[in-house]
């Protein structure tokens, strides 16, 4: 009977030992994904924007490089197609002046080719393995910098006296948030790279 009572008192200890494990599994493991997150994006310029725009992303992230560098592709891919229409919209809009409207133009084709680099990126990063991964690795480096000229470009067109205004100030904070991400974007490539190296 005391061989039985100690026994029970044993499974009983384990068994909530064994719950309480799996509790704190639970509750920390999104912790860890996010901390991961955290860490990672002290590699980039703009670690803040870098963590507020992927930590929504922990559970698809979880603690892979490769998925993190992914995620950011895919958030700066989604801001720049956000923006490409929005510039569209505003470049056929009433009230605007002709210079303006030319400027708008002009970003709107210098966004579409940073979402087709950024697009092209994004999918070959889901190519990336094997024996061709250091030229994937190169076309994706290459197209997020061409990207990140492009984003550049765009607010070239608006410097100048005759561009003072709300649009000139509009245009240039929504690319400055596109090429912050995909500077982001960018520096985890290079981290994720330097890792596979």
């Amino acid at each position: 009977m005391a061989h039985s009572y100690v026994s029970h008192h044993h499974f009983l200890a384990s068994l909530l030992l064994t719950l309480t494990t799996l509790s704190f599994v639970r509750t920390t493991y999104p912790q860890t994904n996010t901390e991961f997150i955290r860490s990672s994006c002290s590699v980039t310029t703009y670690p803040r924007l870098c963590f507020t725009s992927l930590s929504s992303h922990a559970t698809f992230i979880q603690t892979s490089p490769k998925l993190m560098a992914h995620a950011a592709l895919n958030v700066s891919l989604s801001s720049a197609k956000s923006t490409s229409a929005m510039m569209t919209r505003l470049s056929r809009s009433h009230g605007i002046k002709p210079l303006e409207a030319s400027a708008v133009r002009d970003c709107v084709e210098e966004l579409s080719n940073t979402v087709d680099e950024l697009r092209s990126s994004v999918g070959e990063m889901d190519r990336l393995r094997g024996s061709n991964y250091e030229v994937y690795m190169s076309d994706i480096e290459t197209w997020v910098s061409a990207a990140l000229t492009d984003e550049n470009t765009c607010t070239d067109g608006f410097e100048g006296s005759a561009m003072d205004g709300k649009v000139k100030v509009l245009v240039r904070e929504r690319i400055l948030a596109i090429a912050r991400l995909t500077s982001n974007a960018l520096a985890l490539i290079n981290h994720f790279a330097s890792l596979h190296g």
